[in-house]
């Protein structure tokens, strides 16, 4: 699942030099993602590159992949230049948007230590999840483009396959997983992602092995649920966790993950957090994709 981009195209990557984007309301303009993709495609074996990222995404056995862009964020930074370049690569797999109307289509998760430790700025575990879990329409993609990594060595990523987890639970576990009684949190003022919903079930009725598992561990603590259900919320978390892959992302590499087939999280940060300048911290930008309708990865 870890890609690397061949020296080649590398090279022709670093000169290109891509428009500044335009939106269309929360969403990537269709022009700019035209243009884009002429430019890329123009690349020598850029087509191949963007085949190896989709399957990689989308095949039976995948659901998640990792772009190795060190080389071209320390030729380029990581300024406009590079995020449009790694904006383009995001655009070949789906429509990239920002649902949070009060930022821009990238946002940034830094590392805040007066924060709740267990939110992605803050320095503790932060537990398998989906985003934005409670909206009708949560986003088909989540990326992450690593800036700055802990420098202390901590903030492992963590994924795990959320249908292999649900399919080592018992049948009626999963009975009432189906069930809607989960919630989870409020939205406001989101672009792109449907109504409010609440409560939901966690498995959405589709055949096994496809559609989202709404779930994040969060609810477990957050949530009135009977034991029941707890209990059933509560085994599949302890799955997640069962089966989890970890690793650490390194300046310029991109996640891009199919939220319909893996939930994410990471582990806490290294102690010490507090003696390093806020500057200096683990950085990430994030990035949502919609999938156009009929690809396989749509609702």
């Amino acid at each position: 699942m870890f890609i690397d981009i061949p020296s080649e195209l590398e090279a022709a990557l670093i000169d290109l030099p891509l428009p500044t984007w335009e939106l269309e309301g929360s969403f990537l303009a269709k022009s700019t993602m035209e243009r884009f993709r002429t430019e890329l495609t123009a690349t020598p074996q850029f087509e191949e590159t963007a085949v190896t990222l989709r399957h990689a995404l989308t095949r039976e056995d995948g659901g998640y992949a990792v772009l190795r862009l060190g080389n071209l964020a320390k030729a380029l930074g990581t300024g406009n230049r590079f995020r449009r370049l790694v904006t383009g690569l995001a655009a070949e797999v789906a429509v990239p948007f920002s649902p949070f109307p009060r930022w821009p289509l990238w946002k940034d998760i830094g590392v805040k230590i007066d924060k709740d430790p267990g939110k992605s700025s803050g320095i503790g575990y932060n537990a398998f999840h989906m985003d934005l879990v409670n909206a009708s329409l949560p986003p088909d993609y989540t990326t992450l483009l690593c800036v700055r990594p802990d420098p202390l060595g901590g903030g492992l990523s963590i994924l795990s396959d959320a249908h292999a987890a649900v399919a080592r639970l018992s049948e009626n576990c999963r009975a009432l997983l189906a069930e809607s009684a989960y919630h989870y949190g409020t939205s406001f003022d989101l672009f792109g992602v449907g109504e409010e919903y609440g409560p939901f079930p966690v498995l959405d009725g589709s055949d096994p092995g496809e559609g989202f598992v709404r779930f994040t561990a969060k609810m477990l603590d957050r949530s009135e649920l009977c034991q029941a259900h707890a209990e059933s919320a509560r085994e599949l978390a302890e799955e997640l966790v069962r089966g989890q892959v970890s690793f650490m992302l390194q300046p310029g590499d991109y996640l891009i993950l199919n939220q319909r087939r893996f939930l994410h999280g990471r582990e806490a940060l290294h102690s010490g957090q507090e003696t390093i300048p806020a500057a200096d911290r683990r950085l990430l930008l994030q990035l949502f994709l919609r999938a156009a309708a009929g690809d396989g990865s749509a609702a």
